[in-house]
């Protein structure tokens, strides 16, 4: 078994960070829905006023996995959390460790911190990942329905 190192993401890392991205969508059937290019990707995540973070898992010195995070709020607790947007692992690297590594250092990053939660969203029809978050103690929070507004609806709610 091959030793996972977590490192945070630079700059020059743009390239694999989309590599992820298209291989991810490309797991989750969405493809078709990425528009995420380069100079976008950089701009908000490594420009003047970064909108997210990424970790990357290295396995013998090649990524081989990234997870792309932000900070979000909850009132209630009155402290910010940890939002998961993206957990990706290459599928020949699946087995090493290298997903629960990356969920084991935002969790510490999220102690670190002081954030009162880390959360994430998974499809239901992924078995696989559904079982290992289980496994790891993450649970389902059933009662909840995301809601989106995008595209023209978001142009529309804007009033232009």
């Amino acid at each position: 078994m091959s030793d996972i190192v977590i490192r945070t993401a630079q700059a020059d890392d743009i390239d694999t960070i989309q590599a992820f991205i298209l291989a991810l969508a490309d797991y989750e059937r969405l493809a078709h829905e990425v528009k995420a290019d380069r100079e976008t990707l950089a701009r908000y995540l490594f420009g003047e006023r970064p909108m997210a973070e990424v970790l990357i898992a290295e396995a013998e010195g090649a990524a081989v996995g990234f997870a792309l995070f932000f900070h979000n709020f909850s009132t209630f607790e009155g402290r910010p959390g940890l939002y998961l947007e993206d957990l990706f692992v290459l599928p020949e690297a699946r087995g090493l460790g290298a997903g629960k590594a990356l969920l084991s250092r935002l969790a510490a990053l999220a102690i670190e911190r002081d954030c009162a939660r880390l959360e994430w969203s998974v499809l239901d029809w992924n078995e696989p990942s559904i079982a290992f978050y289980r496994a790891l103690g993450a649970r389902p929070m059933d009662e909840w329905t995301v809601q989106r507004v995008d595209g023209q609806a978001l142009v529309r709610l804007a009033g232009r």
